[in-house]
Parts: structure tokens; sequence; C-alpha cells
């Protein structure tokens, strides 16, 4: 996952809005969202080569979705799947404060990641890379590989452009959202990051949605829960980074 966009307690019907774009090298294997047949009460898409997820909700109302921090020079070679810190979580009975003590005691073991997980009570963000207050805060929020809120161009103006849309207070907006997911705007080269990677690949991660050769978004996906605590969930999935080339999956349920 390369972009989280999170409406928290910030709309009159939907007290908790995400926005996720899932990039991922094309050839890595994976499977689309739905009820895993081997976990039927969790509902996400799945990392065929680890096992894990990137983005996910149960049926108890569980939701947890997680980022890669970049920094190639600290990356351990044969580190565990940061997926699993999702699944962990979704597939959990702890209350999401215990489980916060339960992430730092672990969280070295892996490369850097940043996690946003809780359920509609309290939303808490951590990352093993750099110190964020734990608790989520009502409002707009935006994540990328890096911490909470960081102004990156494509978490500034992915974050503007759902508040925008949310703005209204009506109905779920999807298509609308689908296209924020979709926006392919490069950024003013003065304003991108320097994360180790060059510049060229800081331009290919710089718009909201990627579209390399071999690098891309594989999926976009909105979770919405309302004040009638019933799930929205939408994912559309890509072939090779091509937006008119996509397949759209929708499921409802309560929680």
């Amino acid at each position: 996952m390369c972009l989280i966009l999170i409406a928290y307690r910030a709309h009159p019907r939907y007290p908790l809005v995400i926005a996720a774009n899932r990039d991922e090298f094309y050839h890595r294997p994976t499977a689309p969202a739905s009820f895993w047949d081997t976990e039927p009460h969790l509902l996400a898409g799945r990392d065929l080569d680890q096992g894990g997820t990137w983005l996910g909700i149960s049926r108890t109302g569980r939701v947890a979705a997680l980022v890669n921090f970049r920094d190639p020079r600290s990356v351990k070679p044969g580190a565990p799947s940061r997926g699993s810190l999702v699944t962990d979580f979704l597939l959990g009975s702890t209350q999401p404060a215990r489980h916060l003590d339960i992430l730092r005691q672990h969280a070295r073991q892996f490369n850097g990641f940043s996690m946003v997980f809780g359920d509609l009570e309290q939303l808490y963000v951590y990352s093993n890379k750099g110190e964020m207050p734990p608790l989520l805060e009502p409002g707009f929020h935006g994540l990328s590989n890096h911490l909470l809120d960081t102004p990156w161009p494509k978490v500034t103006r992915g974050r503007q452009a759902m508040e925008k849309l949310l703005s209204d207070g009506g109905s779920l907006p999807v298509e609308a959202i689908f296209s924020l997911l979709a926006d392919q705007t490069m950024p003013d080269e003065a304003l991108l990051p320097d994360t180790g990677i060059g510049l060229e690949w800081e331009r290919l991660l710089a718009p909201i949605f990627i579209s390399g050769p071999t690098y891309g978004t594989r999926s976009s996906a909105i979770l919405a829960i309302d004040q009638n605590e019933t799930v929205n969930f939408y994912e559309r999935t890509f072939n090779g980074g091509d937006t008119h080339k996509s397949t759209t999956r929708s499921f409802r349920f309560r929680i």
C-alpha cells in the first residue's frame, strides 16, 4: 500500500472512510478482495507470495491498513512480511490499545512500516521508523511511505481532495473517490522527497496513481462504515497500471 487517505469522524453519515491505493510490482501474485476461505470473517485482498494483506476489515469491525516506510538504507534482508502485521490484528481479539503494546515489542524485526488499526471506537497509528501520537485525531489524514500526514505532494493533494469530496455530508461519492485515486498528476519536481531511491524513481512514485513499466498501482479500495455500522467496501483492480482496464468488486455487510 502506498497511499491511505482517511476521513475519521469527519462526515455525519460515515464515521470512517478510507480510500487507498496499493502499489506493487506487477509480477507479484495477488488475490483480489474477498472473504477468505480460511478466515471467512475477514474481508481483504491477499498477497499470494507471503500470505498477508495490506488493507482489510473483519465482520467484528476490526480495521487495519499498512504502508511500507521508504528507506532503502535500512532494509533488512530476510525480515518477515509486513503483511502479517495487518492479518495478525484483524484475526486477533486483543483491544487495539493492548495490540499497540504488542506491536511495539515486535516491530524492530520488520522492515520499515506505518500502520493504522483499530475500530470505530478508536483508531491507532504506529510506525517503527518514527514517533507519532498513537491515537488518530478526528479529521482528514493521509499516509504514504513515511509518517502520518508527512506533506509529500501526493499526501497533501489527496487529503485536500478527499476533504472536498466529503464536505457536503451527503451520500458516499464512490466514483469521485475512485477518480481521485486514479489521479496521475505529476507534482513539481522541486517538491519531491529524497528518500534515497534516486530521482527517476521519485518521479515514478510521485503521483497518486502510479503507472510504470514494471511497478504501479495494482488496486484502489474504498472502505466506508456508516452510522448504522454497515460496511461498504469497494475494490478496483487494474491490469498493469492501466486505469482503462479494471475490475470492480463491492461488498456490504453489518458489523
